[in-house]
């Protein structure tokens, strides 16, 4: 089974950096056309400079502006001013949150470094390997050391990630607004690029910056390539601690903001959503982008983190390792390279070759997007298993070695990226008011929100059905055809588009942000609805990018169990063995608790908003006549601190958990949390997402009247569209705090077993050592 693969190492080492520079040049290709929509008032403000995407109809626009009386100094500056307000609000927030995080983050580098050191006791001899006794290799001090140094490693490149996602969507919201005025297409170009821009950048750094680890750590290793991906492992720990956090405080944040905009300003005041007399107007759009910009970034840069490390801690005791097989070794990270180009022509698909001309085009226009980069991918991952893989291999499997065939592999990919696509169908179904589901749950306000609320319930509930047997087929086959390394795979597989996933993902908030600037501007009617278009289909995509997260969550989480298992010598986990049970029971608690903490804490920030946005109606003279001015900077200090303060429990409560069981009760337990954490939280965390997707797109189609059954419930302000925001407003914080968080949950307690798995092994279980 010598090398007879037909890429040569030369070739990988060349191909995977080139791949994620070619990502990070065209995502500034993408930022550089967005940012020729002007923010300055004149004759050509909104256009993209005089030529290009204008040149098409410039001048038709041009006629448009004048005939709408929309080319006013007044807008363009207003439009600017409150762009600046919404980036300056992010800006300080996510300052002061990496300001927290970063000392939790230097305390917990500390511990690592303990911990692991210790498992030797600090020294630094050469120890026999873990896998093959006959050789030896490097010192537990050093994985102590290059693992704490991996582990900071990622959560920089987290906080880069969601950092700059979230200045790139601060940056196009008006620019997007400005385009509406020119008609629908342009604003959805501009949408897109932005979240275009935001995909690339994180998904050609992540790769970047794990290749140029592997490379650095190889440098100290040589040889002992079983020692340098257990080091490497870190990477992914780093990256999904800081999107814990990123997204538990954004998602508090976002959602008190949107939840007091809405109880007092819609359901009390009657007034439209984003309505600048709104104090917590402001707040509310920087939660768009803390939340599910910043917050999301941070996560599926955290997905993909853990499952390329799943991957490479598996393939380095198969035969690649073994045998110090470069270019097979990083066939997870090949893939990653190939679904950059995959998704670079996928996008061209959206902002060049077809022109959106019409509002129902938008949604079909990103579903496609969807099923062009799941096709071409499948022809690339094929293409790459053919020239990366020997023919036949060995993986690893609990203590044995299994053959492999590269076809094999192949389908192992290929079914993760195809239920990635299914899961994204069934959420849409589920959460898009263009089907029966929403339409349902919109008719059931009739009779009011505790019907409303009953409908989206069982709606989530029953929307868990197929993405769980999609994952559950996916895992079978993937485990069937090459063990652990196979669900790794797959869960890359799903992740292997996530340039794509992330563009649509990202212009759902912006095209939220970009309605709040049209209506806060006072811009026309016309130009709101196209806003309001962008939004709706946005609000699906958002679910869709949730659907994907989850789904990716579980497979990493599993492949990431089998490593724990492998790495703590553990041959079996026996269910009826009263340590293990204990453990699933209590790991199966987990998400709930989690939900619990996440959700009083929306709750309790929600009721400071509330409190303060009535004071203001109620005691500043002339605000509801428009004539003065609310206090905007009171609500985003309100949300502020309330995510700060609100975002440490539940964290230290997914960090603390696993080293608490590992250390007092051992593997075996620890084993039966992992697998009880992840078989109830991909649960719940569907159900809430869609949950929440569901009765906010019911609300919208109330809100929209586009059909006649619509409009029998509207207008807004009737009866059934209070009931409609009531139930959008209890769905707030289910789908965007803590069913997206609770994915986070599952991966980081299985990556933070398996970077303690040795210390665990040899210290753990102190309680049962007693008695």
């Amino acid at each position: 089974m010598g090398a007879s693969w037909i890429l040569p190492d030369l070739g990988t080492e060349i191909l995977i950096p080139v791949c994620a520079v070619i990502g990070i040049a065209f995502s500034l290709v993408q930022w550089i056309l967005v940012s020729r929509v002007k923010l300055s008032p004149g004759r050509d403000s909104g256009a993209p400079g005089n030529n290009g995407a204008a040149g098409k109809n410039g001048y038709a626009d041009y006629l448009i502006e004048e005939e709408e009386g929309l080319n006013d100094h007044n807008v363009v500056v207003k439009c600017a001013e409150i762009q600046n307000a919404i980036s300056e609000g992010a800006t300080s927030f996510l300052f002061t949150e990496y300001q927290y995080v970063g000392i939790f983050m230097v305390a917990f580098a500390i511990l690592i470094f303990l911990f692991l050191g210790s498992v030797e006791g600090f020294s630094m001899k050469s120890q026999p390997c873990t896998y093959d006794l006959s050789r030896m290799c490097k010192p537990a001090l050093a994985t102590a050391a290059f693992s704490t140094l991996s582990f900071l490693l990622g959560a920089v490149t987290s906080v880069v990630s969601g950092f700059l996602g979230m200045k790139i969507a601060t940056y196009a919201n008006a620019r997007t607004t400005l385009e509406a005025r020119k008609g629908v297409g342009k604003a959805f170009i501009t949408a897109f690029r932005s979240g275009a821009v935001m995909g690339f950048l994180l998904a050609a750094n992540g790769l970047l910056v794990l290749y140029i680890a592997i490379n650095v750590f190889k440098l100290y290793y040589g040889d002992d390539w079983g020692g340098l991906f257990e080091a490497i492992t870190g990477y992914g720990l780093g990256g999904s601690s800081m999107a814990l956090f990123g997204r538990v405080g954004g998602g508090i944040y976002t959602k008190a903001a949107d939840v007091g905009a809405d109880l007092v300003g819609k359901v009390e005041r009657n007034i439209p959503e984003d309505d600048p007399r709104n104090p917590a107007v402001i707040a509310d759009n920087v939660g768009d982008n803390v939340g599910d910009i910043a917050g999301m970034g941070s996560d599926l840069f955290g997905s993909y983190a853990e499952s390329s490390c799943a991957a490479l801690v598996v393939a380095s005791i198969s035969s690649f390792g073994m045998n110090h097989e470069l270019t097979p070794m990083l066939y997870p990270l090949i893939i990653s390279s190939v679904g950059i180009i995959v998704c670079l022509i996928t996008t061209l698909f959206a902002t060049d070759f077809f022109e959106i001309k019409a509002v129902d085009e938008i949604e079909p226009s990103l579903k496609r997007q969807l099923i062009i980069s799941t096709v071409l991918m499948t022809i690339g991952i094929g293409v790459v298993s053919w020239i990366a893989l020997p023919p036949s291999f060995t993986i690893f499997n609990f203590g044995d070695q299994k053959l492999v065939k590269n076809w094999q592999l192949f389908l192992c990919v290929a079914v993760g990226l195809w239920a990635g696509l299914i899961i994204g169908f069934v959420t849409e179904y589920y959460t898009s008011n263009a089907y029966s589901p929403v339409q349902d749950v919109a008719d059931s306000c009739r009779t009011g929100a505790a019907t409303n609320v009953i409908f989206g319930l069982a709606l989530g509930y029953k929307s868990c059905i197929i993405p769980i047997f999609a994952i559950a087929i996916s895992i079978f086959v993937s485990f069937s055809f090459a063990a652990m390394y196979g669900i790794a795979v797959a869960a890359l597989g799903m992740l292997s588009t996530i340039a794509t996933g992330l563009a649509i993902d990202a212009y759902g908030p912006i095209s939220d942000n970009a309605g709040g600037i049209a209506e806060m501007a006072g811009m026309s009617h016309r130009i709101r609805e196209r806003t309001d278009a962008l939004d709706a289909a946005g609000n699906t995509t958002a679910a869709i990018g949730k659907g994907f997260a989850i789904g990716s969550a579980a497979l990493v989480s599993l492949a990431l169990f089998g490593a724990f298992v492998s790495r703590a010598a553990i041959s079996t986990v026996d269910v009826l063995t009263p340590k293990v049970f204990i453990g699933l029971l209590v790991g199966a608690m987990l998400p709930y608790w989690f939900s619990a903490m996440t959700m009083k804490s929306v709750g309790s920030a929600a009721l400071k908003m509330v409190e303060e946005v009535r004071r203001q109606f109620n005691t500043i003279p002339g605000l509801m006549e428009g004539t003065s001015k609310p206090d905007y900077a009171t609500c985003v200090k309100i949300s502020t601190d309330a995510s700060i303060k609100e975002m440490i429990p539940p964290g230290a409560l997914v960090m603390v958990t696993p080293l608490i069981v590992g250390i007092f009760f051992g593997v075996e337990t620890l084993s039966g949390v992992l697998a009880g954490s992840l078989v109830s939280g991909v649960q719940i965390a569907i159900s809430a997402s869609n949950t929440g997707g569901a009765w906010d797109n019911a609300k919208k189609y109330i809100e929209a009247g586009a059909s006649d059954h619509a409009r029998a419930l509207g207008p807004k302000g009737s009866d059934p569209h209070k009931a409609a925001v009531i139930g959008d407003t209890i769905g707030d914080p289910l789908k965007d705090t803590s069913g997206p968080s609770l994915n986070i949950l599952i991966k980081l307690m299985a990556v933070e077993s398996l970077v303690f798995a040795p210390f665990f092994a040899t210290h753990g279980g102190l309680l049962f050592k007693i008695f």
